[in-house]
């Protein structure tokens, strides 16, 4: 099985051997990008499984004619109240202000602005249709939509103009605000132009966790249709390493044997974060997850990137919906 996924720690063990699926020897293709991972999976099928973007996910499996099955081993999730940054300019103190300003978006579907428009309207008001919507690429012209979206009649997203990246646009107050998982590069380079939306965004989200539960899920492990109808022991099979590879690294970060992390406190973090969010504080499975799940399952009706309502069952290959217990 040729296996796409970035360098995440927790699942390292199903990389290096550490942990091994049953029935199948996984070539491991390591990729850092994020995006070129969805793109290269979701329109070219390059691979027989890869994580994917949850929202790109929801959004063709809303359409009928989406290839992909769903494994519910969530590699990766954020918290991504600290991915909104505004001009300075722009007269954007609080969250509320954002309406009626213009905010740039790379993509529409991306699952961390999915997950922030969404707390915008169910924390602070600002509905989608409250905020004119400017999408394209970040750092690079021409970005596009991974998956054909037919937006609500009251939801205004417009192209950027070919030549122009949002990054330079906010710097130079072209738009009002941006919404983006990756961190623009004027922020990183310190311009003086733009800022954070929520001035302490670890406080906002350790907040939002504490009153909703909701640990954002960014990325989904899908597995290539005509692979599971032929063999759909690999859905299985799959979860089951991906959920002990997660395990064996969480463990690994109290083992006082070496370090295990360039970390100084590591093992001190982890149990903070298990003292606000529980023992099992990365759940695997649609049940531990269902919340979450179908609170961004709602967010995409809501923001039109799923054109009806969609159910887990048709998300995640039935195998794995429950787990065999002695």
């Amino acid at each position: 099985m040729d296996l796409a996924c970035g360098d995440y720690d927790i699942v390292r063990p199903l990389r290096d051997g550490t942990v091994r699926a049953e029935g199948m020897e996984i070539n491991f293709v390591t990729l850092n990008k994020p995006p070129e991972v969805h793109w290269r999976m979701g329109i070219h099928s390059e691979f027989d499984a890869a994580e994917m973007s949850f929202g790109s996910f929801v959004a063709g499996k809303a359409r009928d004619d989406f290839p992909f099955v769903g494994i519910p081993a969530f590699v990766y999730r954020k918290f991504r109240h600290s991915c909104a940054y505004v001009n300075v300019r722009a007269g954007i103190d609080t969250p509320e202000d954002l309406k009626g300003k213009r905010v740039g978006v790379p993509e529409w579907q991306m699952t961390a602005t999915v997950w922030l428009r969404g707390f915008l309207q169910d924390d602070y008001g600002v509905r989608p249709q409250d905020v004119s919507w400017l999408r394209g690429g970040l750092e690079s012209p021409g970005r596009k939509e991974k998956v054909p979206l037919q937006l609500p009649t009251e939801i205004r997203v417009e192209a950027i103009p070919e030549s122009k990246n949002l990054s330079a646009m906010l710097v130079a107050g072209e738009v009002d605000a941006l919404i983006t998982a990756q961190v623009p590069a004027p922020y990183v380079q310190r311009l003086p132009e733009i800022r954070r939306l929520f001035a302490d965004p670890r406080e906002a989200e350790r907040n939002h966790f504490q009153r909703t539960g909701i640990f954002p899920i960014m990325h989904v492990m899908v597995i290539r249709e005509a692979l599971y109808k032929r063999h759909p022991w690999v859905a299985q099979s799959l979860y089951k390493a991906l959920l002990e590879a997660k395990n064996h690294c969480i463990e690994n970060l109290y083992k006082n044997d070496g370090l295990h992390s360039v970390l100084p406190w590591a093992s001190h973090y982890v149990q903070d974060t298990r003292d606000l969010m529980g023992h099992d504080y990365w759940p695997y499975g649609v049940e531990a997850n269902r919340k979450t799940l179908e609170v961004f399952i709602r967010y995409c009706r809501e923001q039109g990137i799923s054109n009806r309502s969609i159910t887990l069952d048709e998300l995640f290959a039935r195998e794995t919906l429950n787990t065999f217990r002695v």
